[in-house]
């Protein structure tokens, strides 16, 4: 397994400049490039000019400064930026499938991504099948001829399961088929590239940002593939045109060299809650902590020295319990009660009834996933040990711990 990588450093080694050679490189606000000559513009348009810029929503010099930064730090050789973590996942899909064609993903997922699946696939005559995909005899036994992805979280949300990447690649390469990962949860922990994904998609509006200020994806793989998806004629997002700002495009690559040093802090502070969960007899789910199902496997897929990520989940049987807990923790400023993840400050929902409602009740508990489950984004509080204090006391007066 790669566990030398250091995503952080290569980062670091990376050089770009604005056009005056500022340290920060250029923001380009401009939607449309001049030529010199008739013919470059031409030989641009046919893919055969390298270092020219066409029009905004097939490259632009912001976004592609962004996208070379995740492309050295995921190890891959190209990558494209979006104005969704959405928009990344559905054009990544979209443009590996035809009518006919089957795609064999994780149960267990981000609601948005489900519903795509579920919902909207369908009307293209791309059929879906959900497994387990913790489970590999059940993603063997689903493979069909005509299936062209295998599609799962590194981390599933909200139920935490960890994903073999190295296995899933070997079972995708016995049909041809390419192995989709997202990785929003874990970005700088786990390299799914280099454990044999073949494409990487994130949403960055949350640990990639880290700011809650704006909604971004992206799209990493090889350049074959990543120029695949922009051409003129046939490219999925140059046709669907997810493009992403050049000024948001600036403001996530300047946030994205903190990135190590905030994952370690999430990772820490999850950490400590985790554990002192555990201890009080609360029922957690952490990949950090032995009991996690998959502890040791995520520790044989991660890079060493950036923790186990900065989300956590605690069960507590019942959709009110949680609710008034939730509803306690932010009255008394342990964080908001909000969706998303990665922020600065802890963010805490009830997966079913908010990031996971698009998945039918009955799929939920088939699932596993408890109407009373609670996500925690942890934050980068600097005094976790009080944090927890008050979510103690918040759970002693709600008569939950004995």
């Amino acid at each position: 397994m790669m566990k030398k990588f250091d995503p952080a450093t290569k980062l670091q080694q990376l050089e770009q400049f604005g056009e005056y050679g500022e340290v920060n490189p250029s923001v380009t606000d401009a939607a449309t490039f001049t030529f010199m000559q008739a013919q470059t513009m031409t030989d641009t348009f046919s893919g055969e000019t390298e270092g020219c810029f066409l029009y905004s929503r097939h490259w632009n010099p912001s976004n592609k400064y962004l996208s070379d930064a995740l492309a050295v730090m995921e190890g891959t050789e190209a990558a494209w930026v979006t104005g969704s973590g959405m928009s990344a996942i559905t054009s990544a899909l979209l443009h590996e499938v035809n009518s006919g064609d089957h795609i064999l993903a994780s149960m267990t997922t981000y609601g948005g991504t489900f519903a795509f699946l579920k919902n909207y696939l369908p009307k293209f005559n791309v059929e879906v099948t959900f497994v387990n995909t913790s489970k590999l005899e059940d993603v063997q036994k689903a493979l069909r001829p005509n299936t062209k992805v295998i599609y799962t979280e590194t981390v599933a949300n909200p139920l935490l399961q960890v994903a073999n990447i190295p296995e899933l690649k070997k079972l995708a390469q016995t049909v041809g088929a390419k192995l989709i990962v997202d990785n929003t949860f874990t970005p700088m922990i786990i390299s799914p590239y280099l454990l044999g994904a073949d494409i990487v998609v994130y949403s960055m509006t949350k640990f990639i940002n880290g700011k809650n200020d704006c909604v971004a994806g992206a799209i990493c793989g090889d350049a074959d593939y990543i120029n695949s998806l922009i051409d003129v004629n046939k490219g999925t997002v140059m046709l669907l045109g997810p493009v992403l700002d050049p000024l948001r495009s600036s403001n996530i690559l300047k946030n994205l060299y903190t990135l190590h040093i905030r994952m370690k802090q999430h990772g820490a502070n999850a950490m400590y809650l985790a554990k002192r969960f555990e201890e009080i007899g609360i029922k957690v789910k952490y990949t950090g902590l032995p009991s996690h199902p998959e502890y040791e496997l995520f520790k044989s897929m991660a890079n060493e020295d950036f923790g186990f990520g900065g989300v956590l989940t605690v069960d507590l049987g019942k959709a009110e319990v949680a609710n008034a807990v939730m509803e306690e923790m932010q009255l008394r400023g342990v964080g908001y009660l909000a969706v998303s993840l990665g922020y600065f400050k802890t963010l805490f929902s009830n997966s079913g009834k908010s990031t996971s409602s698009e998945i039918p009740e009955t799929i939920q508990q088939e699932m596993g996933m408890s109407e009373g489950l609670i996500r925690f984004s942890v934050g980068l509080d600097n005094n976790i040990e009080n944090t927890f204090n008050i979510i103690y006391a918040v759970l002693q007066e709600k008569g939950i711990l004995h």
